[in-house]
């Protein structure tokens, strides 16, 4: 298998990240830097700390200039960071080295990289809230549509007591409306510029510091921290905390899948399914397993991230180089899974008439109901006892619940066998759901 899935030739489609994984090549980091340097020489212009003719120069020259990041890799390797041998091959492309000279005054590889990671995650985040827009709207509809339907809930595996499908669609649902709402702030918290110099002082740039990381930030629409964060990974780590729980809430929604369409007793139908290269009947559910295999990739790179929040003195290159083999990671996975949610999400339905068959034949599900019905004629724990032995006659095979109950009581309330009767909550939190989707929509437009 390849070392990374994101970019494999053979299982990119399955690995599917989109526009998110274009985000993560080594030409869009390169240009990022780019971008950042010829902001910082426009800021600085502007503010009299360099030339402005020079500062016009670079500037100009962070958009027309094209590096190789190949003829980069030497000098990364040797330095640790990509942004001297960045900033040499610029200057030589310039051929102004009357101008060149300026290019990263008073900046660190630090302040230009970390800067440059923002500027994209800035588009990570937006595209991630299109996706999540696109599913909770599926989710909705689905939800609304669906929000008295009865099915079985099952707890530790087995039959409980009836739901509806469209509250089992909103459980999956409401975690996700949540993140969203997260996002709005999130991005504003912490998309942060970095200016701080070598040792995150600024002592190169003087006086000027905190205005031109100011400057800065407005020129490139990024958040000024009001002081270094070298060493402070809190946005890393919150972020990355952030898509590990979107990825875990969809992997949940991967995990029933998976048991709901379980060979004889599939409760819903697929947009699409795989199949299998011996058995022809199967129809594999290669999303929900997706979503599942991502969610668990996600917990541990979002673990490792967390472990290397901790970077030791003003600078730490072993932290700072962990970052760089989890973090992209982590935002490809959460790319990949936000596709295979979307796309189960938008194509998947209930099947009736096998959710039908555990809310009949033998009717253990409505036990919980009985001893309940019961209590206006007895003591719970009598009504409980009661209930448990006609339990244990229908499990002998002496017929159901509904019918040995209605022999020994006949004038039992029908709705106690009833599951469109007994799925109590359920309707309401589908329907609230796809209501608090709309209202969502609405205040969005």
């Amino acid at each position: 298998m390849p070392g990374t899935p994101f970019d494999s030739a053979l299982l990119s489609r399955l690995f599917f990240t989109g526009e998110v994984g274009r985000l993560f090549s080594d030409s869009a980091e390169v240009r990022a830097m780019m971008l950042v340097e010829g902001a910082l020489a426009k800021v600085q212009g502007a503010a009299g700390v360099i030339p402005e003719l020079s500062a016009a120069a670079i500037h100009r020259a962070s958009l027309e200039l094209q590096i190789d990041p190949a003829g980069l890799a030497a000098a990364s390797g040797q330095n640790g960071v990509t942004v001297p041998g960045l900033v040499s091959a610029f200057r030589e492309l310039m051929q102004a080295p009357e101008h060149a000279r300026f290019l990263h005054w008073g900046a660190t590889s630090q302040d230009i990289q970390d800067t440059a990671l923002m500027l994209r995650m800035r588009q990570v985040l937006g595209h991630y809230g299109t996706a999540l827009d696109a599913i909770l709207a599926a989710l909705a509809a689905l939800a609304g549509r669906h929000a008295g339907l009865p099915v079985a809930a099952r707890t530790y595996g087995q039959v409980a007591t009836p739901t509806s499908f469209g509250a089992q669609v909103a459980g999956w649902g409401w975690p996700l409306l949540a993140l969203r709402g997260e996002l709005d702030t999130l991005g504003p918290d912490v998309l942060w510029v970095s200016l701080s110099g070598a040792a995150g002082t600024g002592s190169e740039l003087g006086d000027e510091a905190p205005a031109l990381r100011a400057a800065l930030a407005q020129a490139l629409a990024l958040n000024d921290p009001g002081r270094t964060w070298h060493s402070d990974r809190t946005p890393i780590a919150r972020l990355s905390a952030w898509m590990a729980r979107a990825a875990a809430a969809l992997g949940k929604m991967g995990e029933d899948l998976i048991l709901a369409t379980q060979s004889g007793m599939a409760e819903v139908r697929l947009g699409a399914a795989g199949g299998s290269s011996t058995m022809p009947q199967k129809q594999n559910p290669v999303g929900p397993s997706a979503l599942v295999a991502l969610g668990r990739h996600a917990q541990g790179l979002n673990a490792t991230l967390q472990g290397a929040a901790a970077h030791r003195q003003a600078r730490d290159g072993a932290a700072w180089f962990t970052e760089w083999l989890a973090l992209p990671q982590l935002c490809l996975t959460l790319a990949s899974a936000l596709f295979h949610a979307q796309t189960l999400a938008e194509g998947l339905g209930p099947v009736p008439e096998t959710m039908a068959g555990p809310l009949g034949g033998a009717g253990l599900i409505y036990a919980e109901a009985l001893s309940f019905a019961l209590t206006d004629r007895m003591p719970r724990p009598e009504a409980q006892a009661a209930v448990k032995e006609l339990c244990q006659r229908v499990m002998a095979g002496e017929g159901s619940l509904p019918g040995l109950a209605l022999e020994r009581w006949p004038d039992l309330p029908q709705t106690v066998f009833d599951p469109a009767a007994r799925t109590g909550q359920a309707p309401a939190e589908a329907r609230a759901f796809a209501q608090a989707v709309a209202e969502r929509g609405a205040a969005d437009a």
